[in-house]
């Protein structure tokens, strides 16, 4: 039978745990938090047809400005996960509140450039990268025995976002407008997360012990009896290639559908699926990677995921496509989590400043590019086959490298 090692941090019985019932008070808290500033992207997307309409139509110009606020946070999560590491997360976590807030105010003097500026520069390099990176590095550190629990539930922060506010935007700019309900957005999201951060996010009780200099004929350090560098290197790899295809059926389902003969409301039903079982299942690969590690979660959900991606060509039927929609958001996602407790176990916490964020980069990158390229190959060749096709390609590299680093994890766990 095929056996996992347990993790390293969840070896230890002797040492008392840090958890705490104030852990999980953090870890909700969080998920609010992470909630409300993920929602302020979701504006110029629901009010894509009315900002489109001031600039001659050109849906592109607020698609433009939503991706920037996405690829801002990933971006800018490196530097500001450095300087939470300084100054602490509560500092950073208001700073990027306020930046959204501000943001969202720029945004509304018009298109195009003050709503790239304000979603590029405001709400995603300096504002959501502020809370989104810092708050995985800062959560994880108030728990050692259901870390991939905890880290689960805060990334469901961005799930909460999507499915919550898009319909009450809608009604908001329907009756009031775009500006305004940015303006009204802005003011919340600062009422709200600024006395929450301040309240709450207190120096967590993790120790971060600096690595000392190596003694004399020591050798040098290793992960997975491979240079550091080299399996981190490869992680963020596996993480493009892996968030490649699971960002097509995401950003695609409905024209996917649609261009089956299916109705726009059975697939918008259909991705409601989707990101719901998405939502729910989140819960259960936190349970599952606590027992067998942030690696091994990602080989599971990564074969389910390229299982499910080959359902998507293979099915025809309305109600095959239903059940095909559920199993994908079953599978996809537990791993982007999971690679983030990976890089918690197998690198010192004093790295998990600059290494969980850039995971999270690597991660982004995978998902705007294979939106973008799902998007591209349709209008080249006028069916999704080929960009299916080519995502399934990417997460079976995706696999292979996954399959390398877990027989590495395992084969340095038997003892000699």
């Amino acid at each position: 039978m095929l056996q996992f090692p347990v993790p390293v941090e969840t070896k230890s019985v002797e040492t008392k745990s840090i958890e705490t019932k104030s852990s999980w008070t953090i870890a909700f808290v969080a998920l609010f938090i992470l909630g409300m500033s993920f929602g302020a992207a979701w504006i110029a997307v629901v009010a894509l047809k009315d900002i489109a309409s001031e600039v001659g139509g050109s849906r592109s110009v607020p698609a433009l400005a939503s991706a920037l606020a996405w690829l801002g946070s990933g971006v800018g999560g490196i530097l500001m996960s450095r300087i939470a590491d300084r100054v602490g997360t509560r500092w950073t976590v208001i700073f990027g509140a306020l930046m959204i807030g501000l943001g969202l105010s720029i945004s509304t003097l018009g298109p195009p450039w003050p709503l790239w500026l304000g979603h590029g520069l405001f709400i995603g390099l300096i504002g959501l990268a502020g809370i989104n990176a810092p708050l995985y590095i800062y959560v994880s550190r108030w728990f050692d025995r259901r870390r991939g629990s905890a880290l689960a539930l805060i990334s469901s922060g961005t799930y909460l976002a999507g499915a919550l506010w898009p319909p009450v935007f809608e009604q908001a700019i329907a009756r009031f407008g775009w500006r305004q309900t940015m303006l009204w957005y802005a003011l919340a999201e600062i009422i709200l997360i600024v006395p929450l951060a301040a309240i709450y996010f207190r120096a967590p009780p993790e120790v971060i012990h600096h690595p000392a200099p190596a003694a004399a004929g020591s050798g040098p350090v290793r992960v997975l009896g491979w240079p550091p560098n080299a399996v981190f290197a490869a992680m963020c790899a596996a993480a493009v290639l892996c968030c490649i295809p699971m960002a097509m059926p995401q950003g695609h389902l409905i024209a996917f559908c649609t261009d089956l003969g299916i109705s726009r409301s059975m697939s918008a039903l259909m991705l409601s699926v989707l990101l719901g079982t998405a939502f729910l299942s989140r819960q259960v690969w936190g349970v599952i990677s606590d027992r067998i590690g942030g690696l091994a979660t990602v080989l599971i959900g990564s074969a389910w995921q390229a299982v499910s991606m080959t359902a998507f060509l293979l099915t025809q039927s309305e109600a095959g496509l239903l059940l095909v929609s559920a199993a994908f958001g079953l599978g996809f996602s537990g791993i982007i989590p999971a690679y983030v407790l990976a890089a918690r176990e197998l690198f010192p916490a004093a790295e998990a400043s600059w290494r969980i964020p850039t995971i999270l980069l690597f991660t982004g990158l995978g998902m705007s590019s294979g939106g973008w390229i799902a998007g591209l190959l349709y209008d080249h060749l006028g069916y999704y086959a080929p960009a299916f096709s080519l995502g399934i390609g990417a997460n079976i590299l995706n696999l292979l490298m996954i399959s390398l680093l877990v027989g590495r994890q395992r084969h340095r766990a038997i003892p000699a």
